[in-house]
């Protein structure tokens, strides 16, 4: 990653959220926010409830100092800047399992940093996991948090989760529906969209000119149409359309050996969920980040889960959590030059 800092010398201004209460959130972000070398990074404002914050050190084992304020633009580099947030929940919160309490927080507190967006008051967003169970039961009606955002943030444009290990982004053109509706989903527009959102994506985190590789749909590329015909009649044509269109994308690829050419590009599209994200989290699962794609405001989290069985021992991983934190710090710096 590059320097964060803007050439004005402002530091991006990030909100955190400690992610769903009975899971490992809390004690990773303490993990995380510990390192001097990431207070110093960014004006970080953690919207939080402070005895959760508590709870986070007392597991990680760490020391984390911080500041409580009661105005967002006390968050200053150095710093953890404390907005003492319950969300609407209550205490005490159960842990290790999935409650509509612990969705009311996570969706609480992650509602201020929204608001906190919309206003103008911070450049990017980064919060530890969440439970899609919990949040459902809070009330989240949509298939995922990533529409939720949108909603929230008034975006009526085209979204979409991208995934990123160690360099490699992918986006998908269909994501949390049942296998057997991806088929009837890949249309030319919605091919082209997909290269769209994360060309614009990786322009927003830094590449110059990105590299953009499309997967097929069907095993080894439909064989020339012998067990299916979406990459001649929809897929290669979108290609074809978006280089029309100045987008540099190359393909289709068969889903099965494009990831063996992962050092050859910046991105790949896939068709579906799985395609994608099996080998992603092969890659990597403890260093893969998911960032909410295609919003006004940089939205990054770590790919991994709640980790339920493993809360409160102390032995969850802050790889994937401090990548998805940098890739906040970078892209909110840039969304912060203007």
């Amino acid at each position: 990653m590059s320097d964060p800092s803007p050439p004005d010398g402002r530091a991006p201004r990030i909100a955190m959220v400690l992610g769903d209460p009975a899971g490992i959130g809390p004690e990773i972000t303490a993990k995380l926010l510990a390192a001097p070398e990431n207070r110093r990074k960014a004006a970080i404002l953690l919207v939080a409830d402070r005895d959760e914050l508590q709870e986070g050190v007392r597991i990680a084992g760490v020391e984390l100092p911080f500041i409580a304020v009661n105005d967002p633009a006390q968050a200053t580099p150095g710093h953890v800047a404390l907005w003492d947030r319950l969300g609407g929940a209550a205490k005490p919160f159960e842990r290790r399992k999935v409650t509509a309490n612990g969705g009311r927080y996570a969706l609480g507190t992650l509602r201020e940093c929204l608001d906190l967006a919309q206003r103008g008051q911070v450049d990017a967003i980064c919060f530890a996991p969440l439970n899609k169970a919990s949040l459902h039961l809070a009330g989240m009606g949509h298939s995922d948090e990533l529409h939720w955002f949108a909603e929230l943030l008034g975006h009526t444009g085209a979204t979409s989760e991208f995934n990123v290990c160690d360099g490699l982004w992918t986006c998908r053109v269909t994501s949390h529906i049942a296998l057997k509706d991806v088929a009837a989903q890949i249309t030319q527009p919605a091919v082209i969209g997909a290269i769209r959102l994360i060309h614009g994506a990786l322009l927003q985190a830094g590449l110059a000119q990105p590299r953009i590789a499309v997967c097929g749909l069907n095993p080894h590329n439909g064989d020339n149409g012998a067990f299916g015909r979406e990459e001649i009649e929809v897929i290669g044509p979108a290609v074809e359309e978006a280089k029309r269109l100045g987008l540099p994308a190359e393909g289709p690829y068969p889903a099965d050996t494009i990831f063996l050419r992962a050092k050859e590009v910046d991105a790949i599209v896939t068709m579906y969920h799985d395609q994608g994200q099996i080998a992603m989290k092969l890659m990597g699962f403890w260093r893969g980040v998911t960032v909410a794609g295609g919003l006004p405001v940089p939205i990054t989290t770590c790919a991994h889960g709640s980790g339920f069985d493993i809360q409160g021992q102390g032995i969850a991983r802050v790889g994937a959590l401090q990548a998805a934190y940098d890739l906040a710090c970078d892209m909110g710096a840039r969304r912060a030059r203007g």
